[in-house]
């Protein structure tokens, strides 16, 4: 019997031959990046009312004298700019954060001033009960928009320490309180330490960074979005987070203070200390904890000295490009 003639051949083997293509391209095609549905559906489905249709803000706000000054914050803030079709931005608006407000505004009337004094307004709860969400599904409302490709460094974000604990971008950003829609540098620090209560003590101690001074702020450190580094600290180590403004102590050096080189909070406490130049601990101790006592050689042989402050003699104790002469003797330390 020729291989043509036999059952396996013509029921299994050739029908797959000419079924070939078809499953490759099957294949090809369920590998295509696709939303199972827009995000639309899946805000009538939060919303629990699959009957709410989008109706657009002038719609939703024109019936209400309520929301004037918000409507009015919004359309000067940097959400307001993308509700102009000639930027080119995705559309931001209303609906954008509340879901779909057709239920909301279904039982009043056209005229705001009718409105007005029969003392009807919009269906609140037929709006996405955006307050009472999780943590995480906030971050998400707003994560539509503000993906890794609007800021970077929400690629970070949900292996964050802010998304770990629980926090939403409602918790530091308020949309309606004003056009002014992120933290001032001003009031930023006391923000933060409303979780960060240890941070505000250590920056009231004697020794800090001038935040209190307003002349400093959280984010120039910490990249409070996410980071690849421990606190959420800006740059790719401790120590290039500190020479953006201290460049003077970045390098390199001939001669390197080895401890020095990657973390600088090996010896200085970067929020506050009680010590000058945010230390640790204060000198000679600091020094101590890693180096040993001096010796010198005097006219009755070698005796211990001991300095209050180290750098009284090693005044470049970040590094330099200057070589210390050899110091010989009994019990010397070459430095």
């Amino acid at each position: 019997m020729e291989l043509k003639d036999r059952p396996l051949f013509r029921y299994i083997i050739l029908p797959m031959f000419f079924a070939a293509p078809f499953l490759f391209a099957a294949c090809a095609e369920l590998k295509q990046s696709k939303p199972l549905l827009p995000v639309h559906e899946y805000e009538k489905m939060i919303v629990g009312r699959l009957d709410a249709d989008y109706v657009g803000t002038d719609n939703c706000v024109a019936r209400c004298h309520k929301h004037d000054k918000i409507t009015d914050d919004f359309k000067h803030s940097i959400h307001g700019e993308q509700l102009k079709p000639g930027t080119g931005l995705p559309l931001v608006n209303c609906e954008s954060c509340h879901g779909p407000g057709s239920l909301a505004i279904a039982e009043i009337e056209d005229d705001p001033e009718l409105n007005d004094k029969l003392k009807k307004k919009c269906d609140t709860k037929k709006f996405l009960d955006i307050m009472n969400l999780p943590p995480q599904a906030q971050s998400l409302i707003c994560l539509k928009c503000h993906s890794a490709a609007s800021i970077p460094t929400l690629a970070h974000w949900n292996a964050g320490t802010h998304a770990l604990n629980d926090v939403s971008c409602f918790d530091c950003h308020k949309l309606h309180q004003g056009p002014q829609q992120k933290v001032s540098r001003e009031e930023m620090a006391e923000l933060c330490y409303g979780c960060h209560p240890q941070v505000k003590v250590e920056n009231n101690l004697f020794s800090h960074h001038p935040l209190m001074e307003k002349k400093m702020a959280c984010v120039d450190c910490h990249d409070v979005h996410g980071s690849t580094q421990d606190k959420l600290l800006k740059g790719n180590t401790p120590k290039e987070t500190c020479t953006r403004c201290h460049m003077e102590k970045q390098g390199p050096f001939v001669f390197e203070h080895g401890d020095v080189t990657e973390n600088c909070a090996n010896c200085h406490s970067a929020h506050g200390s009680i010590n000058n130049h945010l230390l640790n601990a204060a000198m000679p101790f600091l020094c101590l904890q890693c180096h040993g006592g001096h010796t010198v050689n005097t006219a009755a042989g070698n005796k211990q000295l001991f300095s209050n402050r180290c750098t009284d003699c090693h005044s470049q104790i970040h590094g330099t490009d200057i070589p210390t002469p050899a110091v010989t003797g009994p019990g010397s330390l070459r430095q």
